[in-house]
């Protein structure tokens, strides 16, 4: 089994230390490749999008790397039309949800509730709930606390995509597609999980063993 994580050329550390911790062989993918090889896509968190792809001029958001946008967009819309499984964490939950028809906010009203204090390296945590059945509650319950680290959120939900988690104030935390195998969360369980698991919050490697449960039963 392998595993893509489209990304930069930094900054994806954490994430192939948790697919590697359930086992799982990681590619870091950098530029436009063959989906042929790869069983499952991770698209991590980041930059935000540029919001000419929702269809909105620039208000609020910031760091925008065009390059990387067309490299995932391009892949995710791969890996869907193949029906191969994906993971989205914060920027990659983002970008799905625009990639299937979706729109974002691009600050929300809470936004200090929400993101890092300017300098700190320091999430935030808050509580969540889950008001359908789904993955989130299968692993988690109804309520528990996550870590956070975003000023951006879903606003339109992508075609196809069902709500399954909360934030106590209203924010989108994750989502799943109704038919095919895409799981996308808001926050990061990458820094919830094996050396970066925390007291506070639930422990983030159920997500990428349910990741890897969702590629198995994909062959």
């Amino acid at each position: 089994m392998k595993i893509a994580i489209a990304c930069g050329k930094t900054g994806w550390q954490n994430y192939s230390d948790a697919l590697t911790g359930t086992g799982q062989e990681v590619e870091i993918v950098t530029c436009d490749r063959d989906i042929s090889a790869f069983d499952g896509l991770l698209l991590p968190g980041g930059a935000d999008l540029d919001p000419a792809w929702y269809g909105q001029e620039k208000t609020a958001s910031v760091a925008i790397d065009r390059e990387l946008d067309e490299l995932q967009f391009a892949l995710a819309k791969r890996f869907i039309a193949a029906g191969k499984p994906i993971l989205g964490i914060c920027r990659g939950h983002q970008l799905l949800n625009v990639c299937l028809g979706g729109t974002l906010t691009q600050h929300i009203p809470p936004a200090a509730r929400h993101a890092r204090e300017p300098g700190s390296a320091e999430d935030k945590v808050h509580g969540v709930y889950a008001p359908v059945s789904g993955i989130m509650r299968d692993l988690y319950g109804e309520r528990y606390t996550v870590n956070s680290s975003h000023h951006q959120a879903v606003e339109r939900t992508g075609e196809g995509m069902r709500v399954t988690l909360i934030s106590d104030d209203g924010i989108t935390e994750a989502t799943e597609h109704e038919m095919l195998p895409i799981l996308t969360v808001q926050f990061h369980p990458e820094r919830m999980c094996f050396a970066h698991k925390r007291a506070d919050t639930v422990d983030g490697e159920l997500i990428f063993r349910r990741f890897v449960q969702m590629i198995r039963g994909n062959e």
